[in-house]
């Protein structure tokens, strides 16, 4: 019997941000390597430029991503910018890779023989309903590498919007 497999249900409701989260395949820590975490930021600010999606917080932990974001839903799903986001971003880091015959292939390669960057089931995504719940989120954010022991301070750690609310940046 097939193991039960969690879909993601998005509700695109104009006017409200949302809570974005979504992990390198079987949790690994893909962006422990500050190349591939800067070619995640440099796509992330690609599509924030290309997209009618307004980036409000980020951060890119070792094994996943948090985003704050207030699209225009009646302009692009959610589904869309992610894909726009996350697709380029995996078929750059397996090509190289591919390119040097990376051990982590292994790792990375299922039972029918496809590799993943990214982990299957769309990841988390909640709308966010109020201001208060919006700066929650924030500080959840940006918080995040402190509370995991990756650095003492938000502000210290290079992947995340943490500097820019600093004004550091």
């Amino acid at each position: 019997m097939p193991a039960f497999r969690k879909t993601l249900r998005r509700f695109e409701e104009p006017g409200h941000a949302r809570f974005l989260t979504f992990s390198c395949y079987k949790c690994q820590p893909f962006f422990h390597n500050n190349k591939i975490a800067s070619v995640f930021v440099d796509r992330l600010s690609m599509v924030t430029m290309q997209f009618p999606v307004p980036l409000i917080a980020w951060v890119v932990m070792p094994e996943h991503v948090h985003l704050l974001v207030m699209p225009d839903v009646t302009q692009i799903s959610m589904t869309r910018y992610l894909q726009a986001l996350k697709r380029p971003v995996s078929a750059q880091v397996l090509k190289r890779w591919r390119e040097l015959n990376a051990p982590v292939l292994a790792r990375i390669t299922d039972s029918h023989g496809r590799t993943h960057f990214w982990q299957t089931g769309g990841g988390y995504d909640r709308n966010i309903y109020t201001d208060d719940e919006l700066h929650e989120k924030t500080k959840y954010i940006h918080a995040n590498p402190v509370t995991r022991g990756l650095t003492d301070t938000e502000v210290e750690y290079a992947w995340s919007s943490a500097r820019h609310y600093a004004d550091l940046e």
